[in-house]
């Protein structure tokens, strides 16, 4: 498994940004919330889904980052220069923590992508079934990804503005 910091490190595109991460109890939510301003790429990154283009990663693009105390999912919700969802990026994790003052999880390899019309994509679940066969993971874990991505579809997700209210409410507590 690979351990991700808020900070979306990985991301080698990103040449310049400002971030802001930041510890949020109240009645919404107990967590971690950052928000990742994109200031520059080197290259922008695309998506593409049912025939359009989107743009994931460049200037102006913000990053929500929602990593609940005690729960199995890491959002990242991606915003276009207008704070409009792009997609929900949803990490399945087999845990989380904080190091140096950076959160991070260990990612399960499967994810959902949501978009804002309600499409729910399953990804990398060949990615999942992999990492079990070769014993990267155990059978809990594997189980821990499967029910944590179902319970999404059935909570969180089953009403997508309720879901995207509740995305811009957490960006509010975080704005740079």
């Amino acid at each position: 498994m690979k351990k991700y910091r808020l900070t979306y490190d990985e991301w080698k595109c990103i040449t310049k940004k400002q971030q802001k991460i930041q510890f949020v109890s109240n009645d919404l939510f107990c967590g971690y919330i950052g928000v990742l301003e994109i200031e520059e790429v080197t290259e922008p990154q695309v998506w593409n889904f049912n025939g359009k283009e989107r743009i994931v990663c460049d200037k102006g693009i913000k990053w929500i980052s929602i990593l609940p105390k005690n729960k199995y999912y890491c959002i990242t919700a991606m915003l276009d220069s207008n704070d409009e969802v792009i997609v929900w990026y949803i990490d399945m994790i087999a845990g989380q923590g904080v190091e140096d003052d950076i959160p991070f999880f260990y990612d399960l390899y499967l994810d959902l992508i949501v978009y804002p019309d309600g499409t729910i994509l399953t990804d990398d679940m060949d990615e999942l079934e992999e990492a079990l066969k070769s014993g990267d993971i155990s059978k809990e874990l594997f189980k821990l990804a499967i029910d944590t991505k179902e319970e999404l579809e059935n909570t969180l997700l089953s009403d997508i503005g309720s879901f995207e209210r509740y995305t811009k409410e957490l960006f509010d507590e975080t704005i740079i």
